[in-house]
């Protein structure tokens, strides 16, 4: 595959295909037979979570994979690619750009935004990096620090946010970091239909990020199901 430019996701579907240890699907074989689905049905990239799902991936499809490694860490809330130590993994899985956690919370490792993305940009040149985001302040600092794209992932998932979702009154807060951020801003939160699919780009998000509503089925037959018992 050719160098990865980000110029190729531009206006594009990237299908998230992650399955974590405590779900059905949780499988790097599996999880590339999601990507290669995905492929097939027109997705530009893909977003995967773990060393093993990303090197069975990139071996599946001829897609950019946008990588991350979740890991859990005792008496902190960061979790995706929270230290250097995961963008190591992940960078050596061959992922063509690394997710990180770019929220106000303390790290794991002790340090700061401003550290943590210095080090991954002299380390890795031209690996480009998304910031994982929950608020606008953070879009902002992220921009400032020299992400070189914005990730709407955290909305609703950290203390400040709680209750929030992306899509409220028809992507408002997607609006308001559009209107503040020059850098790519990369729409992704339970966008669960193609018709909010749609609806982020018309806004203006230069590109979307749809995971459990293609990949992940038990979230799928819940939405089913919730809607059955409410008729």
């Amino acid at each position: 595959m050719e160098q990865f430019s980000l110029k190729s996701l531009k206006g594009k579907l990237i299908v998230s295909c992650q399955a974590l240890e405590d779900e059905p699907l949780h499988s790097p074989h599996i999880m590339s037979k999601m990507a290669l689905a995905a492929y097939q049905g027109g997705a530009s990239g893909i977003r995967a979570n773990g060393y093993e799902d990303i090197v069975a991936i990139k071996k599946e499809v001829p897609l950019p994979v946008i990588g991350i490694l979740k890991k859990e860490y005792e008496n902190y809330k960061v979790f995706i690619t929270p230290t250097l130590s995961e963008v190591e993994k992940v960078v050596a899985a061959g992922a063509d750009m690394i997710a990180v956690d770019a929220t106000s919370r303390k790290r794991p490792d002790g340090l700061d935004l401003e550290t943590f993305i210095k080090e991954i940009k002299l380390r890795y040149k031209d690996l480009p990096v998304m910031a994982d985001i929950s608020t606008i302040d953070e879009a902002e600092k992220a921009e400032k620090l020299g992400f070189d794209c914005i990730s709407t992932t955290l909305v609703g998932y950290t203390e400040e946010t709680e209750g929030q979702k992306l899509y409220s009154e028809d992507f408002i807060l997607l609006k308001e970091i559009l209107e503040k951020i020059k850098i790519p801003v990369i729409a992704e939160g339970n966008v669960i239909t193609p018709e909010m699919a749609k609806r982020c780009l018309e806004v203006g998000a230069y590109a979307v990020v749809v995971g459990g509503a293609i990949t992940r089925p038990q979230q799928i037959t819940e939405r089913f199901i919730e809607l059955i018992k409410g008729s």
